[in-house]
């Protein structure tokens, strides 16, 4: 019996790691971005918005209950905020509506990452989580928004570590504030 809750200890361990870096690994890059760039890119969000759509498509198939309408409603916030990027008039003068409407577009950003993710696996591997404890839970959503925080400390502070050069390689623009490659 002992040997079996070690066993059981074991696994719940290895899916709370599982979850950890699969989250951190998707939320970095936009936590950094925003950090270097000060906005997240299209591509970060339209990523989110297919892997979400993608999703909600698979939970309106499943049984019906309460949880399905909680995922569903989850998975449709990324639809939502496309939606009224198509409704919401561009205005340069910020009035209130464009800028509730950045403001949820950074809330969708950085929030809905990690939720499509939980939410993905939980539809796809419903057993996924069940057997996570609440220590285990707090563990996860401390690490990823401790891996988040350091990934925006990271883009504000891009210029300590990497160089103009480094972002230009690699296929991205120039932040502002970028350190120049030093020349010999």
């Amino acid at each position: 019996m002992a040997r079996q809750a070690r066993t059981s200890d074991g696994a719940r361990g290895r899916v709370t790691g599982v979850i950890v870096v699969g989250m951190s690994v998707a939320v970095w890059w936009p936590a950094f971005t925003l950090g270097a760039w000060g906005t997240f890119f299209f591509d970060q969000m339209l990523t989110v918005w297919a892997a979400a759509t993608g999703a909600l498509i698979v939970v309106l198939f499943q049984t019906r209950g309460w949880v399905r309408v909680r995922r569903a409603f989850a998975l449709a916030i990324p639809s939502v905020w496309l939606a009224l990027e198509f409704i919401v008039p561009d205005s340069d003068n910020q009035n209130l509506l464009t800028l509730l409407l950045a403001l949820f577009a950074g809330l969708v950003a950085f929030l809905a990452v990690p939720t499509t993710i939980w939410v993905l696996a939980r539809t796809i591997w419903p057993e996924f989580g069940d057997d996570i404890r609440w220590p285990n839970r707090i563990v996860i959503i401390v690490s990823v928004v401790l891996i988040a925080v350091a990934s925006f400390a990271l883009g504000l502070n891009q210029s300590s570590f990497l160089t103009c050069g480094d972002f230009i390689i690699s296929g991205n623009s120039e932040p502002p504030g970028c350190t120049p490659a030093p020349t010999d």
